[in-house]
């Protein structure tokens, strides 16, 4: 399987991503190489596509995937597509604040620690629904990441379309995401704008 080993923060700077958004709280000091040259249309596009498959973890095939489903659902494209990245289960389980980085929720549900519904689910794309309810296997509550993940996210808001019960390891999504409710700064027109030329 094909895995990007690039230093997140060097790969942060070059597309011009604040580290906290892929739940990374450290800074780089390093002062970016400024170029001369105005980008084109194309590099602003594709670098808009990289950006968002950077943060989402996923691959160009996959990718290219959600954007062909993201074409048949009713509505605006671009946003269409922004909600099929927000409801894989990897990043709900980053955004609940069971895993600090959607990497270690991505690792979290490949592990098979985490239940949609009362079934054990290990399929980091797997999409969530309005309705389902997601939870910590109780037999992994007490893992240290799980743990650490839990004590670095307090304080943090969830988003509006999710709630989540700490206590009990749990939580459920009340909605399906609007394109209001993602705060990554990604400009999905331009991704669409790429792939229908």
């Amino acid at each position: 399987m094909a895995v990007d080993r690039t230093p997140v923060l060097k790969r942060c700077r070059s597309l011009g991503i604040d580290p906290i958004v892929m739940g990374i709280n450290k800074e780089s000091h390093r002062k970016p190489k400024r170029s001369r040259r105005q980008p084109s249309e194309y590099g602003t596009q594709l670098k808009e596509k990289q950006k968002a498959k950077f943060i989402y973890g996923v691959l160009e095939k996959q990718f290219h995937h959600y954007y062909d489903e993201a074409l048949k659902i009713e509505g605006i494209t671009g946003d269409n597509l922004m909600t099929l990245l927000e409801s894989r289960l990897d990043n709900v389980v980053f955004r609940l604040g069971f895993a600090r980085t959607r990497k270690e929720a991505r690792q979290t549900v490949r592990h098979g620690h985490i239940s949609v519904n009362g079934k054990k689910v290990n399929i980091p794309s797997y999409r969530v629904g309005e309705g389902d309810v997601i939870a910590v296997i109780p037999e992994y509550s007490e893992l240290l990441p799980i743990k650490e993940a839990i004590l670095a996210s307090e304080g943090m808001a969830v988003p509006g379309w999710l709630e989540v019960d700490i206590p009990h390891l749990s939580g459920s999504v009340i909605r399906t995401p609007q394109r209001d409710d993602i705060d990554v700064d990604i400009d999905a027109q331009l991704i669409v704008e790429l792939y229908s030329k």
